[in-house]
């Protein structure tokens, strides 16, 4: 399992760090994001910092975690940033080329920063959270599918 999950198991994401949720927020699938965001029915007043734009990133690996580091390849991003009426930044990136999505994790990363962060735990990082964690479940029910013991193969007798 990730960070995310191994740290905050018992925590409610309201008490997430904004690392935190910035992570869950950009990992998190288009569609999901921008559900739960409109059953949030929020529309902060704001202006737009940086115009959503697609670029993309260099992935870097490391062999084992510790090696030397290499370059995996790269992958598309969405970038946006804006600032509510009190002023309060957020800023939002978002793998692939939604350029809707990059601005719904923005407002959220600022509204998470005031008083709405009860709010938006609520209704939308949990939610995130809760499919993340049955899409970890279900990667490793896959995994564990294919889990060979040794130990329990008998060697053939001549």
């Amino acid at each position: 399992m990730d960070s995310l999950s191994n740290q905050n198991e018992e925590r409610h994401p309201g008490q997430w760090s904004r690392q935190q949720w910035l992570g869950l927020l950009a990992q998190s699938g288009s569609d999901e994001l921008l559900s739960h965001w409109q059953q949030l029915d929020l529309d902060p007043g704001h202006r737009v910092l940086r115009e959503a734009e697609i670029g993309s990133v260099m992935v870097r690996g490391r062999i084992g975690g510790e090696g030397d580091a290499f370059n995996l390849g790269e992958m598309t991003v969405t970038r946006c940033s804006v600032a509510l009426d009190d002023g309060t930044v957020g800023h939002g990136y978002i793998q692939g080329r939604s350029r809707k999505a990059a601005m719904v994790v923005a407002l959220a990363d600022a509204l998470l920063q005031t008083d709405q962060k009860p709010k938006l735990a609520e209704g939308l990082l949990l939610p995130l959270h809760e499919i993340r964690q049955a899409r970890e479940l279900e990667l490793q029910a896959k995994a564990a599918a294919t889990k060979v013991d040794f130990f329990t193969l008998v060697r053939g007798e001549d």
